[in-house]
């Protein structure tokens, strides 16, 4: 098995969904069955070909990439299919694996208008592709494939199935994204030319592997390197969503379906943050190290200003949105510090915000699909009304606000206290000003998701939903789309060191090939 996974386990998982999704455009659009049955039957299969990855992965050598690949690809310019795995990217490949399922599996009964479930199940699997594929590349072009992939059908998702201004947010979402990504391909390929050669078969090249890369771009100039660190900043911040690069966010989570909210939630804005701790960090530590304060400065930043923008909120899943922007903000924190302790909150941060975030999403899908609205004003009363979603909203927003023992306390709390001590030659006074605004925006955090919390749970029905049999509490394929997620919200919670103990060495080792101290 072991032989078998570590020739074929990685294409398989990156490469499944595609196929499933070119069988299910052979059969005929009204058998609507038949593709829900072949996009949760692909889905699965990618979700087993994870278990057996999670089983055979060697955590004690974590530090080193495993299932490697490395076969050619596109010759002449020594551009290779390699992709691989270790401690840094196992964890998100993991939570890709989990979200897809579920989301289909909340989509059996959820499909949103025009319905077309052959269209958007074959949309959802495209994405898997893209986004099991972005984490486990190791070359330049070959991550830049995977990372655009995602791009047109998250267009679509949003273009076609959202509400009222469902094209102007698409096309934001698209020109935004777009934008970032050809300033990220211009600086790949700085690095490509700019680098040492490498030897190769054919003699000495330049190379797009992220494996040697580290080494040969050593010698490049500092000027050089802070102008390729700013166009991949400028690449991966826009996808985070870093301030003031977010504004797309908000419209396009807003207008998106339920399930294009949570896989932009849960997965596709780790892409970014992803991009930095495996790209832009270790290929270009002196340049990380002169963009760190700046980085730590917008992040803080987006953490005050996430939480005021959800403080004005009117909408429920806006705010929702723009609560991504503040907690992505304790993401890029961790990342800012550039030390072992802070990079590896920042991948916890990751993993938590998706099931957390995840989680709200769906819930306000459902509460979208009962009421007819998420306007706060006119929701009230959920406790009463559909006491267990209401129950499961406000496990939720606990975790989001960082409750001890849920999993989103270790996103934040340790991304904060990392600010105290950053590594390399950071200014400690100025990263101890940006840990004391960062535990402010955890007070507001409380604030916004506390006072949404007690609007949209607390009270009596509105008299307009009062008597409405349309609204009812969760159902079957609900609870099965959102229990795994809250077992996981409980579990990291309580037993935090399951996930640090995966991404730890691979970090350290990072870190200190970075010539940073942890």
């Amino acid at each position: 098995m072991k032989d078998f996974l570590n020739s074929w386990g990685l294409s398989l998982a990156i490469f499944v969904p595609l196929v499933g999704a070119f069988v299910m455009l052979l059969v005929p659009k009204a058998q609507e069955q038949v593709h829900k049955v072949l996009a949760l039957a692909t889905s699965l299969v990618v979700a087993v070909i994870g278990v057996l990855l999670l089983a055979n992965f060697d955590y004690d050598q974590g530090r080193t990439l495993q299932f490697v690949v490395d076969k050619s690809w596109i010759p002449f310019i020594n551009s290779r299919y390699i992709v691989g795995i270790d401690g840094i990217s196992l964890p998100l490949i993991a939570l890709t694996m989990l979200v897809v399922p579920l989301c289909i599996i909340y989509s059996w009964n959820h499909f949103p208008e025009p319905r077309n479930p052959k269209a958007f199940l074959v949309l959802i699997l495209i994405l898997e592709t893209g986004m099991v594929g972005t984490f486990c590349a190791q070359d330049l072009i070959l991550f830049f494939v995977f990372f655009e992939v995602v791009l047109l059908p998250m267009y679509f998702m949003i273009g076609v199935w959202g509400g009222e201004k469902r094209r102007y947010a698409a096309m934001k979402f698209f020109l935004y994204t777009l934008f970032g990504s050809a300033l990220m391909i211009v600086s790949f390929m700085a690095l490509y030319f700019l680098s040492d050669k490498v030897p190769t078969a054919d003699g000495m090249m330049h190379t797009f592997d992220m494996r040697a890369l580290p080494v040969a771009a050593a010698g490049i100039s500092t000027t050089a390197g802070l102008w390729i660190f700013g166009g991949m900043f400028m690449g991966f911040g826009i996808k985070v969503p870093m301030f003031p690069f977010h504004t797309w966010l908000p419209d396009a989570h807003t207008q998106a379906p339920t399930v294009g909210s949570v896989i932009l939630a849960a997965v596709l804005l780790k892409l970014g943050t992803y991009g930095f701790v495996r790209i832009a960090l270790p290929i270009l530590p002196q340049a990380a190290e002169k963009w760190a304060p700046f980085i730590g400065l917008l992040a803080v930043i987006g953490i005050i200003y996430g939480a005021l923008c959800c403080l004005a909120q009117t909408d429920m899943k806006r705010l929702i949105a723009f609560s991504s922007v503040a907690h992505m903000g304790f993401v890029m924190l961790g990342i800012a510090t550039l030390t072992d302790f802070g990079i590896n909150a920042a991948i916890f941060g990751m993993v938590a915000h998706g099931l957390i975030t995840g989680m709200l999403f769906f819930v306000a899908g459902s509460v979208k699909e009962r009421f007819h609205t998420l306007d706060i004003a006119r929701l009230g009363g959920m406790l009463k009304q559909m006491p267990r979603m209401g129950w499961i909203l406000g496990f939720s927003a606990m975790a989001s606000l960082g409750l001890p023992g849920l999993a989103g306390f270790w996103g934040e709390f340790p991304a904060i206290l990392s600010s105290y001590n950053p590594g390399g030659n950071l200014n400690v006074g100025l990263f101890r000003v940006y840990m004391v605004v960062a535990a402010l925006g955890t007070v507001l955090a409380a604030g916004y998701l506390l006072w949404l919390y007690q609007r949209v749970a607390f009270g009596t029905p509105r008299e307009e939903f009062a008597d409405d049999p349309h609204i009812h509490d969760a159902s079957f394929t609900e609870y099965v789309a959102w229990v795994p997620m809250l077992i996981l919200i409980v579990v990291l919670g309580f037993f935090p060191n399951i996930l640090f103990h995966v991404t730890n060495p691979a970090v350290t080792d990072m870190v200190a090939a970075m010539g940073f101290r942890g």
